[in-house]
């Protein structure tokens, strides 16, 4: 009887949960799988239809895939390697009367529209910021808005503040006595770290590259404003296939891809940093 109840307990108290699971990421899914097998209406939209049309037609949009999947994941590796040494900063070296107070300054870049920091950006990369005060020391004719190089900026000045709490949180938690037998056993502070501080952070590593590259994955704003519509990502692709040429079965071809191949991608990165971990931790004990 006492099992019973407690395991109507744990169905009620998941079935919030499980309910949201379904109908706000489950339906969604389902609904954008069957649109990609359908065709294109003679005024656009959705017509019922079955074809792989919309699979085999995929390279049409390579570029957008080409851009998403080489500067997401070197967006997300800048990220981290910015962040690390802020993190590392913040849990280990910093006073910790000031420690809540610098991760605030840290999150202060959300307090502002995203919209907002772009702009700024726009400012800064555009002829009249960085390339003028390149010029003015003699470095001419360097143009950085509207370019790779703009986006990978924006994306590390922008999701830097998801990535630092993550490897904050793993540092924190970490046991100051593995230093010091470190250091007690002649290793160097590089030797330590390598060996030692960087693999029992992975988890947080992994967990702010995980944020950080889903949102890049499907970003829109961040290469529309800093890229010019010269750097296309997916979302850019989509918002395209979706809202002005309105062909939503091949935009829905899209969005199953993309969603195919964060997942296997993901799926293959968190096996990599789980192995690592446990045989790093394993090493250890």
């Amino acid at each position: 009887m006492k099992e019973r109840r407690s395991r109507a307990l744990t169905a009620a108290l998941l079935a919030p949960a499980a309910m949201f699971f379904v109908f706000l990421l489950l339906v969604p899914l389902v609904v954008v799988l069957v649109f990609s097998f359908g065709v294109r209406g003679p005024a656009g939209g959705y017509q019922a239809g079955f074809t792989f049309d919309n699979y085999l037609n995929l390279a049409a949009r390579g570029k957008a895939f080409y851009n998403t999947l080489t500067l997401a994941p070197l967006a997300t590796l800048l990220t981290a390697l910015f962040a690390f040494p802020m993190a590392y900063f913040l849990a280990l070296k910093a006073n910790p009367k000031y420690r809540v107070a610098l991760l605030v300054l840290v999150m202060a870049p959300f307090w502002t529209s995203q919209l907002l920091r772009y702009y700024a950006w726009i400012m800064l990369l555009g002829n009249k910021g960085i390339p003028s005060w390149l010029a003015w020391i003699g470095i001419h004719d360097v143009r950085i808005i509207n370019t790779p190089v703009a986006v990978l900026i924006g994306a590390v000045y922008g999701f830097l503040p998801l990535m630092v709490p993550p490897i904050y949180v793993s540092l924190e938690k970490l046991d100051k006595r593995l230093l010091e037998a470190s250091a007690d056993l002649g290793a160097t502070p590089v030797r330590t770290f390598f060996q030692v501080t960087l693999p029992l952070a992975l988890p947080g590593v992994a967990m702010g590259s995980m944020l950080v590259f889903i949102l890049l994955m499907g970003d829109y704003i961040l290469p529309q404003f800093l890229g010019g519509g010269k750097v296309f990502f997916i979302g850019n692709a989509l918002v395209d296939l979706f809202l002005q040429s309105r062909n939503w079965p091949f935009g829905a071809a899209v969005s199953v891809a993309l969603v195919a191949i964060m997942f296997v991608t993901i799926y293959f990165y968190m096996r990599f940093v789980l192995s690592k971990t446990d045989t790093r931790r394993a090493a250890l004990v």
